[in-house]
């Protein structure tokens, strides 16, 4: 298998989604994260045993974000002329062919 050049080890200070706070008790409501902004909002106040607020400080080492768990970063692909970028970087970046990108062609850029 291939193997990204630079082989850090990715670390993820926080794999958890945030959910959004009383989510679990509305079927209505969307889980995913909206702050909070009421003026009695334990959440926003952050009271110990409350939801945790995502900040920056959950953030991604510098040097590992987005890459994929191989290592490599992804590199979208709509064309094959997009592949001739890729010929000096090959040790950094992995190519994904878009998804609306049909049989033909996709053929010649594999």
């Amino acid at each position: 298998m291939v193997q990204a050049a630079d082989a850090r080890k990715i670390i993820k200070k926080r794999i958890k989604k945030f959910p959004r706070f009383q989510a679990d008790r509305f079927k209505r409501m969307n889980p995913a994260w909206r702050k909070p902004r009421g003026i009695d909002g334990r959440v926003r106040r952050r009271f110990k045993g409350s939801t945790l607020m995502p900040n920056v400080g959950y953030g991604s080492d510098k040097k590992t974000r987005f890459r994929l768990r191989n290592g490599f970063y992804k590199f979208l692909v709509r064309n094959p002329s997009d592949l001739e970028m890729l010929l000096m970087h090959n040790e950094k970046y992995a190519v994904e062919i878009a998804h609306n990108i049909g049989a033909k062609k996709r053929k010649e850029i594999v």
